[in-house]
C-alpha cells in the first residue's frame, strides 16, 4: 500500500494555492473582448510593396483588426500594449500589416533562420480557410520580418516542419515595431468559391516577465476547441490558388571518404569518386482543393544530422522525426493513434508520389513509393529491432470525413510489398467525437496482415527467436498471420479540470510495416487527472497538479507493468517553469519481477532574459537495467542541460549535454557516459547563414564536425555548401583517428509556371 500522507499533502497544496492566489490580476476598466468577431476585407486600392513601410496607396481603406485580448497570463483581459492589424488583398496576394506598440528597448528580436523566431517577439495569423476547425495555417514574423510557419491540428498539436512561400519585412520604430506580410494565394489551399469566408485569428507573442499572448478573437479557456473560437474574414472575391505547376529541380554533388573496413577505425581511408546527381520534384494543382506531388531520384539530403540519442539501456528501435519536405507537408492527415504511418520507413525512394486534397469536408491523401533500401521495425513484447530488407513498393491511402466543428471519422490502408517476397498490410479506421462541450470520445481499430519474406539471412541475429508464446518464429521463414490494434479514450478538457481515460491493445502479431511500433503484445489502461490554476500573481502565472495511474498486461493476462505518478508544475514570472514528479512502479521484465522502481524527475525551463534561456532535466532513482543478463534493478542518474545564447543579434550558440549513469545495487558501474552537442549559427542577413554543429558521443568515443554555408531565398529555393567529418578515439587515450568525411554542394530552385 502506498502512503501519500494525505492530510499533510492536502495542507501544503491548499497553502500553496492561498499564497500564489493572494494577489489578483489587474483591473479590467470596462474592457470587453472580441468574441468570434467578423472583419470585412476590401480589395486593395493600389499596389503594395513589402518593405516594412506603409506609404503605399494599397493600404488606404484596408480593414482594421483591433481590440486584442490577453490569452496568457491574463484571461480575456486587456493587454498592456496595443496591437493593430491592417488587412487587404489583390489578385495575387493576401496582405497584412501589423503595428505593435511597445518600448523598443524591451523588444526581443534577432536575425534568425526560418522557424527559429518563436523564443522572441512575433506576430501573425492563424488561418482556417475551410472553416471546419480540422487544421489551420500558422504564419508568423518577428520584428525584422524573419519568418516562421506551422500547421495547427484539431488536437492542438503543431506541425513544425510545415513550410509555405510568403514575403515579409519589418522594422523596429520609436513606438514599437511594424511588419508587412504578403501571402500568395498560390501558397494557400481553399474552397473553389467566388466569395471566400475564412476563419482566422491574429496573434501576438510578447515575452517579458511573462510570456504574454494576445489575440484578436478572444479565447475562452473553458472551450476545448481552440479553432472554433476564431473570427471570420469576409469579402474576399474572385481569388484563385494560382499557377498549376511547380517545378523543384535540384542538383547535388558530393565526395565521400570512408574507412576501407568500417569495423576497424585504424584501417585505411578510401576516397570515392566525386559524384553528381539530379532530382526532379514537381507539383500539379489539379484544382483549388487537390494537389499531386511527384519526385524522382530525390536526394533527401539532411543538412544537419539527427541528434544522437542515448540508447544504452533501451531495447527499442530508435525513432527519428521526419525532416524531408516531400513527406512533411500534409503529414497530419496520415496521423493515427498507433502511428501506423511513419514516412521514414520509406528510406531511399527511387520515385514517390503524393496526392492530397478534399471534397467539401472529405479529406483524401495518398502516398506511393518505390524504396531502394527499406528498413523494417520488428516489434515484440519487450523489445524491437530494425532491419534492412531491400527494395519495396509502398502504398498508403487515407480518407478523413469531418463533421460538426471539430469531429471526424477516418479510414486508413497501408500496404508494402518487398521485391524479395513478403508483404505487410494494415487496414482500419479511427474517429474523434466531441460531445457535451467539454468531453471527447476517441477511438480506433486496425487489423494487420503480415507475410514474411523467405530469406532467413535478412533476419539473422533477431532476438527473441520466437513470439506469441512460441507460436511463431522471428526469422523471415515465410510465415503469415493477422494482428489487431484497438484504441479508445474519453477526454475532459476545460479551464480547470482535465482528465483522460484510455485503453490501448496491441496483439502479439500486430505490425505496421509503413509505421513505427516499438512493441506489441500489450494492453494498457491509463488514467490521468489534472487541475490547472492561473492566478497571474506577482510571483506565479500558472500552476497545475497532476496524477496519473496505469496498468499494463500482455495478451496471456500476465501483468507487465503499473505505475503511479503525482506531479506539480509551476510557471513562475520571468518565464520560468519548474516541474517535479515522482514515480512508483512495479514491472515484470524478462520474467523478473521488480516491485521497487522509484525515481523522481525535476525539470526547469527558463526564458528569463533576451540573451539567455536555459533548460535542465534531472531524473534519479531506481531503473531496470535492461541490457544485462539477468536484468537487475540499478540506481541511475540521467540529466540534460541546454542553453540558447543570443550573443549578438546575428550570433546564436546552442550547447547541450545529455548524461546517463546506471550502477548495480552494490554500486559497481553498469555504464556511464554523455553526449554533447553544440550548434553555432551566424546569420549574415535573412538569406545567408553559416552554421557549425559539433557533437561528441562519449559512449562510442565518436566526434562529428559539420560546417555549413546556406542561402535560403525561401523554404524551397536554397543553396548549401557543407561537409561532415568523423573522428574516433578508440582507446580513450587522446589518440584520434579519422573515420571519414564528406563534402557536398546542393542547389535547388522553385519555379512556378
Amino acid at each position: 500500500m502506498l502512503d501519500f500522507r494525505t492530510n499533510r499533502g492536502i495542507f501544503w497544496i491548499l497553502a500553496f494555492v492561498v499564497v500564489t492566489c493572494g494577489v489578483t490580476a489587474r483591473s479590467q476598466d470596462g474592457f470587453s473582448p472580441n468574441d468570434k468577431p467578423t472583419l470585412l476585407v476590401n480589395r486593395s486600392a493600389g499596389q503594395i510593396k513589402i518593405d516594412g513601410d506603409f506609404d503605399d496607396a494599397g493600404w488606404q481603406g484596408a480593414a482594421k483588426a483591433i481590440n486584442f485580448a490577453e490569452r496568457a497570463p491574463g484571461d480575456r483581459t486587456k493587454p498592456p500594449v496595443e496591437t493593430e492589424v491592417l488587412v487587404t488583398y489583390d489578385d495575387e496576394n493576401f496582405y497584412m500589416g501589423f503595428f505593435c506598440a511597445d518600448d523598443p528597448n524591451t523588444i526581443r528580436y534577432s536575425l534568425r533562420d526560418r522557424d527559429e523566431i518563436f523564443d522572441g517577439d512575433f506576430v501573425g495569423i492563424m488561418l482556417d480557410t475551410y472553416g471546419d476547425a480540422s487544421w489551420s495555417y500558422e504564419i508568423y514574423v518577428n520584428p525584422l520580418g524573419c519568418q516562421g510557419d506551422l500547421r495547427m491540428l484539431s488536437t492542438g498539436e503543431e506541425d513544425e516542419s510545415f513550410d509555405i512561400v510568403f514575403f515579409s519585412r519589418g522594422k523596429v520604430t520609436e513606438k514599437g515595431y511594424q511588419v508587412e506580410v504578403a501571402i500568395p494565394f498560390s501558397s494557400l489551399r481553399f474552397p473553389n468559391r467566388v466569395v471566400q469566408e475564412w476563419k482566422a485569428n491574429f496573434w501576438r507573442n510578447r515575452p517579458r516577465s511573462s510570456r504574454e499572448q494576445s489575440t484578436w478573437a478572444a479565447i475562452n479557456r473553458n472551450e476545448p476547441c481552440f479553432m472554433c473560437q476564431f473570427g471570420t474574414l469576409k469579402g474576399l472575391e474572385n481569388v484563385k490558388p494560382g499557377r498549376s505547376f511547380e517545378f523543384l529541380p535540384s542538383l547535388i554533388s558530393y565526395q565521400t571518404t570512408h574507412l576501407s573496413d568500417p569495423e576497424n577505425p585504424n584501417s585505411n581511408l578510401y576516397d570515392d569518386k566525386i559524384k553528381a546527381e539530379g532530382a526532379l520534384n514537381f507539383r500539379y494543382l489539379l484544382s483549388s482543393d487537390f494537389t499531386a506531388d511527384f519526385t524522382y531520384n530525390p536526394d533527401f539530403s539532411q543538412i544537419e544530422s539527427d541528434a544522437a540519442q542515448i540508447d544504452v539501456n533501451s531495447p527499442y528501435a530508435l525513432y527519428c522525426p521526419e525532416k524531408r519536405p516531400f513527406f512533411q507537408e500534409g503529414s497530419d492527415l496520415f496521423q493515427t493513434y498507433i502511428n501506423a504511418v511513419y514516412t521514414r520507413s520509406i528510406n531511399d525512394p527511387l520515385m514517390a508520389m503524393k496526392l492530397t486534397g478534399r471534397l467539401n469536408r472529405t479529406a483524401i491523401g495518398y502516398i506511393g513509393a518505390h524504396d531502394r533500401k527499406t528498413p523494417q521495425v520488428l516489434p515484440f513484447e519487450e523489445s524491437s529491432q530494425q532491419l534492412e530488407v531491400g527494395k519495396s513498393y509502398s502504398n498508403v491511402l487515407r480518407v478523413k470525413q469531418t463533421f460538426m466543428e471539430d469531429s471526424y471519422f477516418g479510414a486508413l490502408m497501408t500496404d508494402r510489398r518487398f521485391d524479395n517476397g513478403g508483404a505487410g498490410t494494415v487496414v482500419g479506421g479511427d474517429g474523434s467525437v466531441r460531445f457535451s462541450k467539454n468531453y471527447r470520445l476517441n477511438m480506433g481499430a486496425f487489423a494487420s496482415r503480415t507475410v514474411e519474406p523467405t530469406d532467413t539471412a535478412l533476419s539473422q541475429g533477431v532476438y527473441p527467436t520466437t513470439f506469441e508464446r512460441g507460436r511463431h518464429t522471428s526469422a523471415f521463414d515465410g510465415e503469415s498471420y493477422w494482428g489487431h490494434a484497438l484504441f479508445a479514450a474519453v477526454d475532459h478538457d476545460a479551464k480547470v479540470w482535465n482528465f483522460n481515460l484510455n485503453y490501448t491493445g496491441l496483439s502479439p502479431t500486430f505490425r505496421v510495416d509503413n509505421g513505427y511500433l516499438d512493441r506489441n503484445d500489450r494492453q494498457t489502461v491509463d488514467f490521468w487527472n489534472r487541475l490547472d490554476f492561473r492566478p497571474n500573481t506577482r510571483v506565479v502565472d500558472e500552476f497545475s497538479i497532476y496524477l496519473e495511474s496505469a496498468r499494463v498486461w500482455n495478451y496471456s493476462g500476465q501483468r507487465k507493468d503499473e505505475w503511479l505518478v503525482p506531479e506539480l508544475s509551476v510557471l513562475f514570472k520571468r518565464q520560468t517553469q519548474v516541474t517535479f514528479n515522482y514515480l512508483w512502479s512495479r514491472e515484470t521484465y524478462q520474467k523478473v519481477y521488480f516491485p521497487g522502481i522509484r525515481r523522481f524527475l525535476l525539470a526547469v525551463e527558463s526564458n528569463f532574459s533576451n540573451p539567455i534561456s536555459v533548460s535542465f532535466n534531472l531524473s534519479q532513482g531506481r531503473f531496470v537495467a535492461r541490457r544485462v543478463d539477468p536484468p537487475v534493478l540499478g540506481r541511475g542518474t540521467n540529466y540534460s542541460v541546454s542553453a540558447t545564447l543570443r550573443l549578438w543579434q546575428r550570433l546564436i550558440v546552442v550547447p547541450q549535454l545529455d548524461y546517463s549513469k546506471l550502477a548495480y545495487p552494490d554500486g559497481s558501474k553498469i555504464y556511464s557516459g554523455f553526449v554533447s552537442r553544440t550548434r553555432i549559427n551566424y546569420q549574415f542577413n535573412r538569406e545567408w547563414f553559416l552554421r557549425l554543429v559539433v557533437q561528441y558521443d562519449d559512449f562510442d568515443r565518436n566526434l562529428s564536425i559539420e560546417p555549413l554555408l546556406s542561402y535560403k531565398l525561401n523554404p524551397f529555393t536554397i543553396f548549401y555548401l557543407g561537409s561532415s567529418h568523423g573522428l574516433q578515439e578508440p582507446g580513450g587515450d587522446g589518440d584520434w583517428t579519422s573515420t571519414g568525411h564528406q563534402y557536398f554542394l546542393k542547389l535547388q530552385y522553385l519555379l512556378r509556371v
